[in-house]
């Protein structure tokens, strides 16, 4: 097992694009999946995508981000990859309901953003537990869930 002790760099950083696109040519550059949530963490064990463990490690005055570079030597590099972000997408049925689901989101601590009218509640715990939460705004009419198509699913009307 790989023990990172450092962030080594970032993907974006001057000369690392090229040495990096050498290296995943060759098929030596492996990716870690890290869930948004343990962003904070110093310290976890994981399995890059091709099934190596690796360690982390980090002192206090670093953090990991998406495209750290955790490995990077002559054959070999590893990099954080972070799970992409989930959201639920509420449509409030008027200027009342907006205020209400907006409400009812702060007193949860829902993180929460806009897109036009819509709140966009990220999905930091199982979504089952935020469409629950949302169960009698919903049979109100209140507040509709769009799915990422576009579609209103069965009950979300």
């Amino acid at each position: 097992m790989h023990l990172a002790t450092e962030i080594i760099g970032n993907v974006t950083d001057p000369g690392m694009g090229a040495r990096l696109h050498r290296l995943d040519h060759a098929g030596g550059v492996e990716t870690v999946t890290i869930p948004r949530a343990d962003l904070a963490r110093r310290r976890l064990k994981a399995l890059t995508d091709r099934g190596t463990p690796i360690a982390v490690a980090l002192p206090r005055s670093q953090r990991l981000f998406d495209g750290a570079i955790l490995v990077l030597a002559k054959e070999r590099a590893v990099i954080v990859r972070v799970e992409p972000e989930a959201w639920l997408r509420l449509r409030p049925a008027d200027a009342a309901a907006a205020l209400a689901v907006g409400y009812h989101a702060g007193n949860l601590h829902w993180r929460v953003g806009f897109d036009g009218g819509d709140l966009m509640v990220a999905i930091e715990h199982d979504e089952a537990r935020y469409r629950d939460r949302l169960t009698d705004m919903i049979a109100a009419g209140r507040v509709r869930i769009v799915e990422p198509d576009g579609a209103v699913p069965e009950g979300g009307r």
